[in-house]
């Protein structure tokens, strides 16, 4: 009886893994955490009709709306054509799980992701979305362009000097174990001086990705560059924001840019929601640890700059950022277009702190970004003002 109830059970899980894995090839992208969540529903629920695993599925697996169609499809196919349910089962909702911090499902929870309003990527909103997102994969033609964006940011970020030093031809100060030890060889003559100077480092890098509806389509390639920030350079912070901000550097340390952005899912709750720009940078500033990763850093922040709150907050904080940076680099989607013009209330209110606002749109327009840094570097500060006509937001 044991060994038929295992083998029924082994065979059940294949079942599911081979609906997975259909799904999947259907279009409905599936990360390993979304499988991992629906497994553990079915095991929580243990669902004992075609209408309440449809349901379990359709909460854990589908994360937009246009998934639905195929996800029906899929799964009348593998679990019978007549049996699927158009609306939750009579009397019964259909079940709301949520995946606890150490990643358990929980039934009865808040989190719901089918049918909430998302971001149309048009516009910014208000709204707080509790969305755990997923990105496609990763393609090789952008792994390419990875690749390229690694180069270039250990080709032109900017450096400073560290406290250690190195032996040097010329230098601040002497070698004076150098120079005893070549006066020995020569019989206590000091034929030759010998020098040390301070080592070069990479700057700090702080990096802020706007996560929000109106970058949904450019945010999967801002977290690549992300990914490929945190690769290269050893000293970085990597935040999300949109309606919270979010410290996303630990996930972006993986190996592998894929698993790294499958990670994310469990972290950023607020993927294509609102924006909260001038909000989420008061958090950073609000704390100490944070403010620090800050200061004598290379700032970079992606985003429209479409606040919907008062854009005062923004501009304040803004401000406070360029005090505390070596500087400020805006990265904005929508100045790839060569007409565009920082008139929204919230840049022209925010432009005047920045060294330089750029259009980044894609990977291939971050890496000709990236190649730009050396001239920022070598540019005056807080230099947008000047070569952008802005109007006064008073």
């Amino acid at each position: 009886m044991r060994t038929a109830a295992r083998q029924a059970e082994h065979l059940a899980v294949e079942h599911l893994q081979g609906f997975v894995t259909a799904l999947a090839r259907a279009g409905v992208v599936s990360g390993v955490q979304r499988q991992v969540d629906f497994l553990r529903a079915v095991a929580l629920l243990r669902p004992s009709s075609p209408s309440e695993l449809y349901w379990a599925a359709r909460v854990t697996l589908v994360r937009a709306l246009e998934e639905v169609e195929a996800f029906d499809s899929v799964f009348a196919a593998w679990f019978g054509g007549g049996l699927v349910p158009l609306a939750p089962p009579a009397g019964r909702p259909p079940p709301r799980l949520s995946v606890s911090r150490r990643g358990r499902v929980v039934a009865g929870a808040e989190g719901d992701a089918v049918g909430r309003r998302k971001g149309a990527g048009h516009e910014a909103s208000v709204d707080e979305v509790r969305s755990r997102g997923a990105f496609p994969a990763t393609s090789i033609a952008k792994r390419r362009l990875l690749a390229e964006a690694e180069a270039a940011l250990s080709e032109e970020l900017p450096t400073e000097r560290a406290r250690r030093h190195r032996p040097a031809r010329h230098g601040e100060r002497l070698d004076l174990r150098r120079v005893l030890r070549a006066a020995g060889r020569s019989g206590g003559d000091l034929v030759r001086l010998q020098w040390r100077d301070r080592l070069r480092r990479p700057r700090r890098v702080l990096l802020l990705v706007d996560v929000s509806g109106s970058l949904r389509q450019s945010s999967g390639d801002a977290l690549r560059f992300a990914h490929a920030l945190v690769r290269t350079v050893p000293r970085c912070e990597v935040y999300t924001f949109g309606t919270r901000l979010t410290r996303v550097t630990r996930q972006l340390a993986k190996r592998d840019v894929d698993s790294a952005l499958d990670g994310l899912a469990d972290v950023v709750l607020d993927l294509n929601g609102g924006t909260r720009i001038g909000r989420a940078l008061e958090e950073l500033l609000a704390d100490a640890r944070r403010t620090a990763t800050a200061r004598d850093a290379l700032v970079l922040i992606v985003s429209d700059g479409l606040e919907r709150g008062d854009p005062r907050a923004m501009a304040t904080a803004v401000e406070r950022l360029a005090r505390l940076a070596h500087r400020v680099v805006w990265w904005s989607p929508l100045a790839c277009d060569a007409n565009y013009q920082p008139l929204t209330r919230g840049m022209a209110a925010v432009v005047g702190d920045l060294d330089d606002l750029v259009g980044v749109c894609d990977l291939a327009s971050a890496v000709d970004a990236v190649r730009r840094l050396s001239a920022v570097e070598a540019g005056p500060r807080r230099s947008v003002r000047a070569t952008r006509s802005t109007v006064d937001t008073k």
